[in-house]
């Protein structure tokens, strides 16, 4: 009895694991047209579906749609033998597991063609234009076994949308190019974008009705071509502005050289206060030149302002002094030793010589006289 029992419950457990186990594959699935879609347009899915083990009676293949108008045409294929179902609409196809379920070793499939059109949207967006899924007895979605294909269907208004605004755009960037180049900015690599961004625009223009998702690919890199030319814009002004803003401190850098060439000057008491003044832009420059090299262009502009302004100020003062004491009194003659007196004694001599012969010349204007 209890060796019944034990056999009796053996069986009732494999035929709940058995009653329990389906999976399904699909394949050969076909979507025509194939790519984007634009609404209105004629879509017909095909696919098959086939069944491995034994589909649960109380379990269910739902199949879904985006696409407008639907109509579903299934075959039930059992050993080779094909079973029409009646054509079917709405979005969802339901093919319920009593339709599935039979012997272990049969071989149980689905052939499926859906018919439809692109749905009308108010954006680009994708699709989904089939998707199937297996639900159990209690209505959960297994989507671990889910398969689903979706289209990128495109708003065609929006696509003309976008040409006008990137149209927009580039002419906006050509009038960048054009303030920066008239201030001296060197503005080529600004140009070689500028040139890819109007190529990828024409050809969006010039795309037929069918090559939508090219036109928005070519959008999108013209779109990319203008936002790194800005950069490479914004990079060559940051650049301009270091190379300003060096000007001033070069000037200064040779006035602090002449100060320091010069005993007399070398320890002028204004001459640290000018030094400091240029240590202070230098440091600022530096500062300009790393924001460049991290990509932080308006912050190098700003750094490098700051470093054209203490520089010039650096300047101006040393500038000042130095005009100040070119015109202001003379330098002491410096200390030359022994070559004074001689130079001295020279002098003395020439003005001896002279006397005398002056006085010769007046006693013999005397005697004539």
């Amino acid at each position: 009895m209890k060796g019944l029992m034990k056999w009796t419950v053996l069986i009732l457990l494999l035929i709940v694991c058995t009653q329990t186990v389906s999976a399904f594959s699909v394949s050969s699935i076909s979507i025509d047209p194939s790519g984007s879609l634009t609404p209105s347009t004629p879509v017909t899915v095909s696919f098959k579906i086939e069944n491995s083990g034994v589909f649960a009676s109380d379990s269910e293949l739902q199949l879904f749609s985006d696409l407008e108008k639907p109509r579903w045409t299934y075959t039930i294929i059992v050993n080779g033998i094909e079973n029409l179902r009646p054509v079917m609409g709405g979005r969802t196809l339901t093919i319920s597991g009593f339709e599935l379920n039979y012997k272990t070793n049969d071989e149980v499939s689905v052939r499926v063609t859906l018919e439809g059109v692109a749905p009308i949207v108010t954006q680009t967006t994708n699709k989904t234009v089939i998707r199937i899924t297996e639900y159990d007895s209690n209505g959960k979605a297994l989507t671990s076994t889910q398969v689903e294909k979706t289209a990128l269907v495109i708003n065609t208004g929006e696509v003309a949308s976008v040409i006008a605004s990137r149209d927009a755009d580039l002419q906006v960037y050509r009038t960048h190019i054009d303030e920066k180049a008239a201030l001296g900015i060197d503005t080529s690599a600004a140009e070689v974008k500028y040139n890819e961004a109007r190529q990828e625009l024409d050809s969006a223009r010039s795309r037929p009705s069918n090559e939508y998702a090219a036109a928005l690919t070519d959008l999108n890199e013209s779109t990319a071509a203008i936002e790194a030319g800005e950069s490479a814009l914004d990079k060559a002004w940051a650049e301009n502005e270091v190379a300003a803003a060096q000007v001033p401190i070069s000037n200064v850098d040779a006035i602090i050289g002449w100060f320091k060439g010069n005993s007399s000057t070398a320890n002028d008491n204004q001459l640290p206060a000018i030094v400091a003044k240029r240590e202070v832009a230098v440091s600022y420059l530096s500062n300009a030149n790393d924001d460049i090299a991290n990509g932080k262009y308006p912050q190098a502009r700003v750094k490098a302002q700051d470093a054209y302004s203490k520089g010039n100020e650096s300047y101006t003062d040393a500038l000042a002094r130095q005009k100040q004491i070119s015109s202001g009194f003379s330098l002491p003659i410096p200390n030359i030793g022994g070559s004074l007196f001689i130079i001295l004694g020279i002098v003395a001599v020439v003005l001896i010589v002279v006397g005398v012969i002056i006085y010769r010349k007046r006693s013999q204007w005397d005697e004539l006289g």
